[in-house]
């Protein structure tokens, strides 16, 4: 089968700068393995409830992709599919796609922890103590909140009609924008890892 957005997307981020992003457990099918240079065109789509955040996380992956990756909102519209799953599935299909890669934001947890502050270092003489300390004796700890960003992947392929990938993802407080080119990279990593892409 060929699929999907995600080696590229994956591909073209920023891995020193983005936030870290662990995959928490993943799936893939043992009999398939794609190349990415067959691959044709797929569609990349991004379940998100923000129309506008939506439209920008599959435009930045279809951009990787120049006449490969289209956008769900373009090709499928931007509404509910249920009802038209069939005919959407034999269009697809009838227009030479070869998946469909669709990721989803699951949950935003939230984590509390503490942060022990720091104190003064003792040095041999009390003057380097007293020169070192004077302006501020410690720094107290303190409480703070991460957010942690749950995120699925799913590589469907239309000529096997099934999922043949499929991943779930944990980021700590991403910075604003930076959230789906981690995941993205975590999960490129991983499909390659693990043989799933050549």
């Amino acid at each position: 089968m060929k699929t999907s957005l995600f080696f590229g997307l994956l591909m073209t981020t920023l891995f020193a700068c983005s936030p870290h992003t662990t995959i928490v457990n993943s799936w893939r099918d043992p009999e398939v393995t794609v190349n990415t240079d067959e691959i044709h065109k797929f569609v990349v789509a991004a379940l998100l409830k923000n129309e506008t955040v939506r439209r920008k996380v599959e435009d930045d992956m279809a951009a990787l992709f120049p006449g490969k990756a289209v956008q769900s909102y373009k090709e499928l519209g931007i509404g509910d599919l249920k009802e038209n799953e069939d005919f959407y599935n034999s269009k697809l299909k009838s227009e030479g796609y070869d998946g469909v890669v669709v990721m989803r934001l699951v949950n935003i947890d939230k984590n509390t922890r503490y942060v022990p502050g720091s104190y003064p270092v003792y040095y041999r003489s009390w003057r380097g103590f007293w020169g070192y300390s004077y302006p501020g004796y410690y720094d107290p700890g303190y409480y703070t909140t991460d957010k942690i960003y749950n995120v699925e992947v799913n590589v469907y392929s239309l000529k096997r009609d099934k999922l043949i990938w499929t991943g779930n993802t944990s980021t700590i407080d991403p910075p604003r924008g930076e959230l789906f080119s981690s995941v993205s990279n975590a999960v490129y990593k991983k499909m390659k890892d693990e043989g799933f892409l050549k």
